[in-house]
């Protein structure tokens, strides 16, 4: 039985609004797996960007195997993004156009032991909007608490 991995992106939901969420295969290497499978990954510094219709995960990091050899992967390289041709299509039309970004948001291994990564289609959040947001959850917050010590 494999122990699932689920490394995410907290600084994204503060930093940009998601508009849309996709879940992407990512083709890796052997030494990669392994890693990630041990938890040894980052993506709060990613970000998606395409290359010949293509989508990419740059600037995650993914820290090398302790047990690899000469073959060892290294930790920041560029891996590519497995989607739907349809799906990409309307990801290069939405940031050409809008000026949105694609954030990596979780990456996580399914059932069958094969790393995904959730994607977001963002638009950034000014300051004001990020004060709005701590202020939701700080009412919620004690409204929770109020709650609870009601019953």
């Amino acid at each position: 039985m494999q122990k699932t991995v689920n490394i995410q992106n907290k600084r994204a939901r503060f930093d940009y609004e998601i508009l849309e969420t996709y879940t992407a295969g990512i083709v890796l290497t052997g030494t990669e797996i392994k890693s990630i499978r041990l938890g040894k990954a980052q993506i709060t510094e990613g970000f998606c960007e395409f290359h010949n219709n293509e989508l990419f995960a740059i600037n995650t990091s993914i820290e090398e195997y302790a047990f690899g050899n000469s073959f060892n992967h290294f930790s920041k390289s560029e891996r590519k993004l497995l989607l739907n041709r349809r799906e990409l299509k309307s990801l290069e039309r939405s940031v050409d156009q809008k000026g949105l970004t694609i954030i990596p948001l979780r990456l996580f291994t399914n059932e069958k032991g094969i790393a995904k990564l959730d994607i977001g289609l963002c638009r950034g959040k000014k300051t004001y909007d990020k004060r709005e947001t701590l202020k939701e959850n700080d009412t919620k917050r004690d409204l929770d608490r109020i709650k609870k010590e009601y019953r």
